[in-house]
């Protein structure tokens, strides 16, 4: 756990989706180096940090450009969603996301989800777990939301995001928790307060910008955001 700045007290959480709160990423990186494969390239570790976090658009455009796939970016996104939305059926919650998430519920912080998903997409991952996810305000489908102009790491999608709480909080009073080195500098862009917790293949370098890294959600250190701790 490293802090590079100052803990300033929050009064609302925003949650990425992918590798935050569901286990899709690794879903994710088997379909592309699949794709990779058939065409006698390999979808490294580098490629991969560039991708997380990243609209499904930006995504597809990365893995064609890096790899010099001989396909369109229209032709690896279709293979894509095809072969990833075959396993969104029964995707499991990341440890520690479901105590997290009653536990801010208890204290009545108000919650939100930002993901660069469409809402398609969206609406697949998250159906199993409906129920929990009724915790949340609202969600921000980066994806198609008209708002969203541009993709993390830009961050439009935190302050769109942050203006759909009925009580429109200063972004500094928003704390995100994100797995991507494009969702912390979103984020940080936005003058939000960061917690991450990254994908093992994410050096520590692009760690550097997140205000806390935790290896489990249940771990973060909400009193020094002014929270009380997770029980």
């Amino acid at each position: 756990m490293k802090s590079v700045k100052k803990f300033k007290p929050i009064t609302h959480v925003i949650f990425d989706l992918d590798g935050v709160l569901l286990d899709t990423e690794g879903i994710y990186k088997s379909v592309i180096a699949n794709i990779a494969k058939r065409f006698g390239k390999v979808y490294t570790p580098d490629i991969t940090a560039k991708v997380i976090g990243t609209p499904e658009r930006e995504s597809s455009r990365i893995a064609v450009t890096e790899m010099q796939l001989p396909m369109s970016v229209d032709d690896f996104q279709k293979e894509f969603n095809k072969s990833s939305h075959d396993q969104f059926g029964n995707l499991p919650l990341i440890p520690g996301a479901e105590k997290l998430i009653n536990h801010l519920k208890y204290i009545r912080i108000p919650m939100a989800v930002a993901t660069s998903s469409h809402r398609e997409s969206y609406e697949l991952k998250a159906g199993p777990h409906r129920e929990l996810f009724k915790a949340f305000s609202h969600v921000v489908c980066g994806g198609d939301d008209p708002e969203v102009r541009h993709g993390k790491p830009r961050p439009d999608i935190f302050l769109v995001c942050a203006s759909r709480f009925y009580d429109k909080p200063k972004p500094e009073k928003c704390l995100v928790f994100e797995d991507s080195p494009n969702g912390v500098k979103a984020a940080v862009a936005a003058k939000m307060q960061t917690v991450m917790i990254p994908d093992e293949l994410v050096p520590q370098e692009l760690r550097k910008e997140a205000t806390v890294v935790v290896k489990c959600l249940d771990q973060t250190p909400l009193e020094a955001f002014g929270l009380p701790p997770v029980e």
